[in-house]
């Protein structure tokens, strides 16, 4: 990458400083990914496109890399080498399954479902190399059942749990006469099948949406802790925390961008685990040929595994390294309706409620070197801080996460959420998916987003119903 010169970081900061005209759209805020901006398809391939200034020459990994995200895995042993390696235990077949369309995953509706898992682990554990991190949680893999919930398995081998949510409904009185309804959901880990689990920390996560994920890596660090307030020293109620995670591939300490909690560095690592836990296949930095399989799983850890043949692992550095550009490279649509008069008021509404103090509206990515052009020095609109806030404890899953606690969850990305019914089916929000509206999205918050919540409830219905428009037209 290159530096920024002193111009040019003059520059970034001019036209990245918030907005007080509300009259007109603001220049560029209909491309929110710059120039790898792509135009909305219709229908449910809107989040499939590659970013719109990739060169030809690099599409062809694009689409190998989208094969291998729509690949099938099969188990071993198997005819087809290239993609035999699933399981023995595993929520999906590929990772299509659970980013539907390359969008959000949602709560299961019926046993095939596949989008929605359970994270997992005890108190405990050694610090080793994390011991240099100041306030990391050091926590450990549950001894049976490791480090995620495997709902399905091979034949011979038993799954590892059924997920059974109920939902309490709680009425939300508005101003203005209206009301809303909150479904509080409540687990069960159903049907365990390796015995009692004991005294575990559980958390419920959704599959998040796949698209701006390259353009999120390029934004410089330094931006990012620059909106960094751990100890609110402004005093405005936010206090943002970055995520610090260990980077298996640069071997130190690295800013934790991915995952609802920011518990992943790098595109990279994030893919590499999925494959991991979410299918159970071994790729070289995470190489254990049974997945997610625990030494208490013994018949699990034994079975035959596709690892030793001429791509060593079941998913060999190629194949994540397509899996790595394809996930990087997947656009962001354009805006809709930016100078539409219901939303500019939606905006004017989300800015004057300090909604932008966490959905950080715009940064400049990094001048980066040929290998990613795509990404390069674009002014982006993600309306993200990528930072760790206390939610408060009705969003609270109570499993602390590297250096995020129990009620910390990563500002999520609000780029392409009104296209989420259109790409997936389905319109559910939050990390677990309770939210059937953007409205009730909004009333879950609570801790440092308590005054904010608060607001949107008084909010007089013209105006509540304007920054519903505006959220649904980025």
């Amino acid at each position: 990458m290159i530096e920024r010169s002193a111009e040019e970081a003059a520059r970034v900061a001019d036209v990245t400083r918030l907005t007080r005209d509300f009259i007109q759209a603001e220049p560029f805020e209909a491309r929110p990914a710059g120039a790898a901006t792509v135009p909305v398809l219709p229908g449910d391939e809107a989040f499939a496109q590659p970013s719109a200034n990739m060169a030809f020459e690099r599409e062809l990994d694009f689409f190998l890399g989208n094969s291998m995200f729509k690949k099938l895995w099969v188990s071993s042993p198997a005819s087809t080498k290239a993609s035999d390696g699933l399981g023995p235990l595993y929520n999906a077949r590929s990772c299509q399954r659970c980013h539907i369309n390359d969008g959000r995953g949602h709560p299961p509706q019926d046993p095939k479902d596949v989008s929605m898992f359970l994270r997992l682990s005890v108190q405990g554990g050694d610090p080793g190399s994390m011991s240099g991190i100041d306030g990391y949680h050091v926590t450990q893999p549950h001894p049976v059942y490791g480090d995620q919930l495997q709902s399905l398995a091979l034949p011979g081998h038993a799954p590892e749990y059924r997920l059974q949510i109920d939902y309490d409904l709680v009425p939300v009185p508005l101003a203005g006469g209206e009301q809303a309804e909150l479904r509080v959901p409540r687990y069960t880990v159903a049907d365990p099948g390796y015995g009692p689990m004991g005294d575990v920390m559980l958390s419920p996560r959704v599959a998040p949406q796949m698209i701006g994920l390259g353009l999120l890596e390029a934004i410089p660090a330094a931006d990012i802790l620059a909106h960094a307030d751990p100890e609110d020293a402004d005093g405005d109620g936010i206090s943002g925390r970055p995520n610090i995670v260990w980077s298996l591939a640069q071997q130190k300490p690295m800013l934790g961008r991915f995952g609802l909690k920011a518990g992943m560095p790098s595109i990279h690592q994030q893919s590499l685990a999925a494959a991991l836990d979410d299918i159970g296949l071994s790729s070289p930095l995470a190489p254990e040929p049974w997945g997610d399989c625990t030494a208490a799983q013994g018949g699990c850890r034994s079975a035959v595994h596709g690892d030793g043949d001429e791509r060593v692992h079941e998913i060999d550095a190629a194949g994540i390294a397509l899996l790595t550009f394809y996930s990087r490279n997947l656009a962001v649509p354009a805006r809709r309706d930016v100078g539409d008069s219901q939303v500019l008021r939606g905006k004017q509404v989300f800015y004057d409620l300090g909604c932008t103090a966490c959905h950080v509206p715009k940064f400049v990515t990094h001048r980066l070197d040929d290998q990613q052009p795509e990404q390069s020095f674009q002014l982006i609109w993600p309306y993200t801080d990528l930072l760790l806030h206390d939610m408060g404890e009705g969003l609270a899953d109570h499993r602390p996460e590297a250096r995020a606690t129990g009620r910390e969850w990563r500002t999520p990305p609000l780029w392409g959420i009104g296209l989420t019914r259109q790409v997936t089916g389905q319109q559910t929000y939050l990390h677990d998916g309770r939210a059937r509206t953007l409205l009730e999205a909004v009333l879950w918050h609570g801790g440092e987003a308590q005054p904010h919540r608060d607001a949107v409830v008084a909010l007089t219905p013209e105006d509540r119903a304007a920054l519903i428009t505006f959220l649904e037209s980025l």
